[in-house]
């Protein structure tokens, strides 16, 4: 997790505020969309994993960028707590995912974690069309020279 929010939280500050409405076609979603579904997505799955309550969010696609990287990183400091408290014996406990599909609780996590890998590569997709390198394809920080 500490890998993935270091990523989609960088992901999401380095496109420009202006750019959070583009979508590479009519079709798609934008990228103000994106981070919201991503961090909707998180607060339901780990609360899902964990039995925690999720947050209550009252954000909007629209809204500005700021209050869009405040919610993904709210998302991702509930996950870690919440997370912090999975007791690998309620695993099994059964539970419902996405409406009305059956799962359990090691299902949430599984679904959370493919959700990460898929929707960062999507970021990295909607950065990557519009000039920017997404930060897991950044240079290492330049290491002073040694003496």
């Amino acid at each position: 997790m500490p890998r993935f929010a270091k990523n989609m939280i960088g992901a999401a500050e380095a496109m420009p505020a202006e750019k959070y409405g583009f979508k590479p076609s009519s079709e798609m979603n934008t990228y103000g969309h994106l981070v919201l579904h991503i961090l909707q997505t998180n607060n339901l799955l780990c609360a899902k994993a964990s039995g925690a309550e999720a947050p209550e969010v009252a954000l909007a696609e629209t809204d500005a960028k700021g209050k869009l990287v405040a919610g993904l990183k709210a998302s991702f400091d509930f996950c870690s707590t919440a997370l912090a408290n999975v007791d690998d014996s309620k695993l099994g406990d059964p539970l419902t995912l996405f409406g009305n599909r059956p799962s359990s609780r090691a299902g949430a996590l599984i679904a959370l974690s493919d959700g990460w890998y898929d929707h960062y590569s999507t970021q990295a997709i909607y950065l990557r069309l519009n000039g920017i390198l997404p930060p897991s394809a950044q240079p290492p920080a330049a290491q002073p020279a040694k003496q």
